[in-house]
C-alpha cells in the first residue's frame, strides 16, 4: 500500500468510521436544547462545534486539498442563533463525505503530499492538511463526549467492545 493510500484511507476511517459516530451517539442523549447548551460565553455547544467541525473540514479539505471556492464563515459557527435540529446537523456531518471524496480523489500521486497550500491563512503540506483535520476533529469530539457525560452522567461506551487491557 502507499503512503498517499493509506493517508486517504486514515482520513476516512478517523473521522468516518471513528469520530462522527461518536458525536452521533453522544449527541443522541442530549435533548434537542442540550445540543446548545453553553455553560459560559467562553465555551461552545455541541451544536457550534459541530457547525465549527463541518465549517474546517470543508475549508481545509474543500478548499485546501480539493481546490473549491472558500466561502467558509468561521465567526458564524460559533454564533448563530439558530437551534439546528440533531438530525440536520447529523446529516451535515455525514454531508462532509461529498466534499472529503471530490477532494481526495484529486490526489492522484503520492508526491501530492508535499504540494504546498495555503489554508486560513497557513501555508500547509497536503499532508499536514490531512494531520490536521484529523487532529482537529478528533479534538472537538471529545469535547462533544464531555458535554454528553457532563449532562446526562452517561458512559458513552465507545469501547465497550473491545478490551483496552491487552498487552500484547
Amino acid at each position: 500500500m502507499s503512503v498517499l493510500s493509506i493517508a486517504k484511507d486514515q482520513f476516512n476511517i478517523r473521522i468516518f468510521n471513528e469520530c462522527i459516530p461518536r458525536i452521533e451517539k453522544s449527541i443522541s442523549f442530549l435533548s434537542e436544547d442540550e445540543v446548545w447548551y453553553r455553560p459560559n460565553d467562553q465555551s461552545n455547544s455541541a451544536g457550534h462545534l459541530i457547525l465549527h467541525l463541518c465549517g474546517n473540514v470543508t475549508q481545509w479539505i474543500g478548499s485546501g486539498i480539493g481546490k473549491e471556492a472558500d466561502h467558509r464563515k468561521r465567526s458564524l459557527e460559533f454564533t448563530t442563533t439558530d437551534r439546528i435540529s440533531k438530525a440536520e446537523l447529523v446529516s451535515r456531518l455525514y454531508d462532509l463525505r461529498f466534499i472529503t471524496d471530490r477532494a481526495l480523489a484529486t490526489m492522484t500521486d503520492q508526491d501530492m503530499l508535499t504540494e504546498e497550500r495555503t489554508v486560513q491563512g497557513y501555508d500547509e503540506t497536503v499532508l499536514s492538511i490531512i494531520i490536521h483535520v484529523i487532529e482537529h476533529f478528533s479534538y472537538h469530539t471529545g469535547q462533544i463526549a464531555w458535554i454528553a457525560k457532563y449532562l446526562k452522567d452517561v458512559d458513552l461506551g465507545f469501547y465497550s467492545d473491545i478490551d483496552l487491557n491487552i498487552t500484547d
